[in-house]
């Protein structure tokens, strides 16, 4: 059935790889290596040809193994399909296969489903080689100029779970990469990273970070984890970054909004603490869904909204407006409400609260703002 199913489709013409895709850079991150692939893709080329069990499984269980086959190389693997809710993920073995193939962000992957196996095809002959690096002397620095590199904050950027900071290529090699010594830009090639020591310009502190060569673009990693819960980063939040005196300097100032607009209310939720908000052994925060949803998901861009929405949680940084104290917490969807969860017990206990005390929250600079003044 299925064989005549796929014939028939071919007889009509269509596109012989109807799912075909740019690789992004989350796809060819072999620290956590998944590819990302359209739920409506999946479904109409590759879940319609499941037995009704598969489907059934994939349904139940989220995940589904397949075999899979590299059609430029006819190498074969044992990988899974995992349903994300809007999307799904191919994983076990995706990272050997970036790492075999040299994928690299925008390259583009083509997929088909024939015969009972998923096959996948990135031809070779699509590979351009990474340009040598070549430097050039830096231009006179203009006042404007002061920070060269500015990038916004995205989700994947200030993800404590796998915290890196990736950098295009073109501003690294033209801003930093050209004050280095031949011995360290050869260095950075070779071992494809090299230690740099960075400097937070809004606090003084210093680390010991490393650049990783990515290709088409640069990794910061190594304590990049630390800064944004140190810093409390949010999406957003502008990042600016340069080469001074031997070393990489970075600032992201805390900028509190201060203007007041009229009808516009400082505090936008408020809430009586209730005996469940304050139950150590069963630590969680409920704050009603339209009060979130119209004053801190408002501010949230599409892309965190949608994983709330799959995932039923997301990762937020959290400010104690009172002490200046920062954590990173999650905020779970549940319904008709949402719970604020992750060291909710702690700031019980921290700031011992109690039935009736008043919180107030608010959304402010990429982070979720709470006061329970004493």
């Amino acid at each position: 059935m299925r064989r005549a199913r796929y014939n028939t489709a071919a007889a009509l013409g269509q596109d012989e790889w109807p799912i075909r895709k740019a690789l992004t850079l989350s796809d060819v991150d072999i620290t956590h290596p998944f590819l990302t692939l359209p739920r409506h893709a999946v479904e109409t080329h590759i879940v319609v040809h499941l037995t009704q069990q598969e489907r059934d499984h994939l349904r139940n269980k989220e995940q589904v193994p397949m075999n899979a086959r590299d059609d430029d190389t006819g190498e074969t693997h044992m990988m899974k399909l995992k349903w994300r809710g809007s999307y799904y993920n191919l994983i076990g073995k995706w990272g050997k296969i970036v790492r075999s193939k040299g994928l690299d962000v925008g390259k583009e992957i083509k997929i088909r489903w024939v015969n009972g196996w998923l096959h996948f095809s990135v031809p070779e002959q699509q590979i351009v080689a990474v340009a040598p690096l070549q430097i050039v002397a830096p231009p006179p620095i203009m006042q404007d100029q002061c920070w060269p590199i500015r990038k916004v904050l995205t989700l994947s950027d200030v993800d404590t779970t796998h915290p890196f900071l990736p950098l295009a290529r073109r501003s690294v090699e033209e801003h930093i990469l050209v004050h280095w010594l031949p011995q360290q830009r050869e260095l950075l090639r070779n071992e494809e990273q090299v230690n740099v020591h960075a400097r937070d310009v809004d606090t003084g502190e210093m680390y010991v970070m490393k650049l990783r060569w990515r290709g088409n673009y640069y990794n910061l990693i190594g304590k990049w984890g630390k800064i944004i819960r140190r810093k409390g980063l949010g999406v957003g939040k502008e990042i600016k970054i340069r080469w001074a005196n031997g070393c990489l300097n970075f600032s992201v100032p805390y900028e509190r909004i201060s203007v007041a607009i009229p009808g516009l209310e400082q505090w936008p939720i408020k809430k009586a603490l209730t005996l469940s908000d304050v139950d150590t052994n069963h630590p969680f925060l409920t704050l009603p869904g339209k009060a979130v949803e119209d004053h801190i998901l408002l501010y949230w861009t599409q892309q965190a909204r949608e994983q709330l929405r799959n995932e039923h949680h997301i990762s937020v940084n959290a400010r104690d407006d009172d002490t200046g104290d920062l954590y990173v917490m999650k905020l779970k969807w549940r319904g008709s409400y949402y719970n604020l969860i992750g060291k909710w017990g702690q700031i019980i206990r921290g700031k011992r609260l109690h039935v009736g005390k008043e919180i107030k929250v608010r959304w402010d600079n990429g982070c979720l703002n709470f006061s329970v003044p004493q």
